[in-house]
């Protein structure tokens, strides 16, 4: 682990000689201003330092150990041409893993002089490999491979259904993009509202997964002619045009606009009209200068969409609660922004709203590793939704262990107790439920230390940025054969005291005197709610779409044909083995979650400023 985190940080080295040949080829490439490439390059090295970090603090934990899990792709978007291959490349090369690097089909040249860093730096083309293909032979012939262990992937969701449906068994970590969304209050600073929908919508030409898409107002704001007036001038006032002429704050489109954003610049839905209609700098159609829809409604082509371009939808919302459901009805769960001063909306809406990434008063794109793990939910994630930038985001492409006869914390509680309390020594399976409950110590003591409390690293004076982790809801536990008693009840365990509703999957035709135990004195352990039942694999598929997330304990009892039967309707199977160690099998049952707020008021702190001192 050392000798890779001496490599990598050699690679952050070879990056920051190479930031204008980056920056030089990113705007000639896919049109981006050079202020937008910059940021990624100071990302990239962040990657860079970070990741083998992370994964030696992993490591590290007493009675651990892991290994690489084998050979990874990273298959690349062309719109975060360095940072994101980057930070897909570090996570597997820190993990001791070979790479392969996919790039998009617009961003050869960029990947092509990242690799050059890294190979520069000491690693190894056989370790690091470029391959350069098209989507369609990538398809046909890289994602079904039998050699390949694990894929990093950013890009449309339609494409990682397509990659699952290639390979239905795929070890897939994807971000699928969004429909981002900033509400403004009539209790918002409005200036400051302006000024950070804007950037957050037409940077980059609004080409980013986490951009401002729908900007949903407070009826109020909504019909403020004053804020309106402002919205449109400060979008109007956007510089575009040549990456070249220093003055244009936006360059040029990728593509030509197609699909979504194409039908979206030629279209209006029944209530919507255009506040500012599509146009081209010197009628050219790479240019598109940011268009505005105003009076889309719930439902609405532009409400649901995901367009990938310069184009922002207005919607009008009765109050902060009508205004969460709109954006929640979208399905996706990426990057949200809350315009607002008081601190009882912002409450609320932390607690309502479904995404991986908010950010109050400021703008929602631009996240910083460590500082803003990013990732989202929902459809914006698949696989097991671990953030980059994160401290768990490596552990995805590791096999870990863990040696439990090493000491490690442990944490006695009333309810622990009372299920002990609750078992003759004399009883059947006593040893295995001693066992259960000496992990499941272990478990409470990671859940109160590192799972229950908000996590601050950076400390930014003005700005607080949380990571905090949400415990699941509901999860199926698929229980098999080869399956060990004190390792199902001590999962048992945890999901009860994280508070989740449980519905055990049982085989349908087993004998196994443990399942015959644990359908009767094994209840003990349960609530009124939970479920324990034997199904068949049909009927086990079926409960598989009702809950948050499915776990196996073995990686072996997941039959390929679950997966094939999941592939036209994909969801994440947690199979990893079960691991004793509280700190790395319950990051199964938590959603990561970053907050940024930006609380000062143009550099006065507040009451908040005074607690920090």
């Amino acid at each position: 682990i050392q000798q890779r985190q001496e490599i990598l940080m050699r690679v952050a080295d070879e990056f920051k000689r190479a930031r204008g040949d980056l920056i030089g080829i990113a705007a000639a490439e896919v049109g981006k201003v050079f202020s937008e490439t910059d940021v990624e390059v100071s990302e990239a090295i962040d990657f860079l330092n970070f990741y083998p970090y992370s994964a030696a603090k992993l490591s590290s934990l007493p009675g651990v150990t892991t290994e690489a899990k084998g050979v990874g792709v990273v298959i690349s978007p062309w719109n975060f041409p360095v940072a994101i291959p980057v930070g897909g490349i570090a996570a597997a090369l820190a993990a001791g893993n070979r790479v392969i690097l996919k790039p998009a089909s617009d961003s050869i040249l960029c990947a092509y002089r990242l690799c050059q860093c890294f190979w520069k730096a000491g690693v190894s083309k056989k370790t690091l490999q470029f391959l350069p293909l098209d989507g369609k032979t990538a398809g046909e012939h890289l994602i079904p491979s039998e050699e390949i262990d694990f894929f990093i992937f950013t890009g449309a969701e339609e494409t990682a259904y397509a990659m699952i449906k290639a390979k239905p068994d795929i070890h897939l970590s994807a971000e699928t993009g969004g429909k981002d969304a900033t509400i403004v209050t009539a209790l918002a600073d409005r200036d400051q509202a302006v000024k950070n929908v804007i950037a957050s919508a037409f940077n980059n030409s609004g080409q980013k997964c986490s951009a401002t898409s729908l900007l949903v107002l407070e009826r109020e704001v909504y019909e403020d002619e004053n804020f309106k007036e402002t919205l449109l001038d400060a979008a109007d006032s956007l510089e575009v045009g040549s990456v070249w002429d220093f003055k244009n704050r936006i360059g040029t489109l990728s593509n030509l606009p197609s699909g979504k954003l194409e039908k979206a610049l030629s279209y209006l839905d029944k209530n919507e009209s255009w506040a500012i209609k599509p146009s081209f700098v010197e009628e050219n159609p790479y240019m598109l200068r940011p268009c505005i829809r105003w009076g889309t409604q719930a439902g609405d082509f532009a409400h649901m969409n995901e367009l990938f371009g310069p184009v922002l939808s207005v919607m009008c919302a009765d109050n902060l609660e009508h205004a969460i459901e709109i954006v929640n009805a979208t399905g996706y769960g990426l990057t949200s922004g809350l315009e607002s001063l008081d601190r009882r909306e912002q409450d609320l809406w932390k607690e309502k709203l479904l995404a991986g990434n908010l950010y109050i008063n400021r703008v929602t794109t631009g996240a910083i590793v460590i500082r803003q793990p990013f990732g989202g939910m929902r459809k914006s994630a698949i696989g097991s939704g671990k953030k980059a930038g994160g401290f768990n985001y490596v552990s995805q492409f590791m096999h870990i262990a863990y040696d439990e006869a090493s000491s490690s914390q442990s944490r006695e509680t009333a309810y622990l107790d009372s299920l002990n309390k609750s078992f003759a020594k004399d009883g059947a399976y006593y040893i295995e439920v001693q066992y259960a409950l000496k992990i499941a110590a272990g478990f409470a003591y990671w859940i109160e230390e590192e799972f229950s409390k908000e996590h601050d690293h950076v400390h930014i004076r003005g700005e607080s940025n949380i990571i905090r982790y949400l415990p699941l809801k509901s999860v199926l536990l698929c229980l098999e054969e080869k399956d060990k008693l004190g390792e199902i009840l001590a999962t048992i365990i945890a999901l009860k005291m994280i508070g989740a509703k449980i519905h055990i999957s049982l085989p349908l035709t087993s004998q196994k005197e443990e399942f015959l135990w644990l359908e009767t004195e094994g209840k003990l352990f349960l609530d009124d709610a939970d479920v324990i039942s034997r199904e068949s694999e049909d009927q086990r598929i079926e409960s598989m779409y009702k809950v948050e997330r499915i776990r196996f304990l073995r990686p072996d009892n997941v039959d390929r044909s679950i997966y094939e039967k999941l592939a036209s309707k994909p969801l994440y199977i947690a199979a990893e083995p079960f691991i004793a160690h509280g700190r790395l099998e319950l990051m199964h049952y938590f959603i990561e979650q970053s907050i940024s707020d930006s609380f000062h008021r143009y550099g006065n702190l507040g009451i908040r400023g005074l607690k920090e001192s």
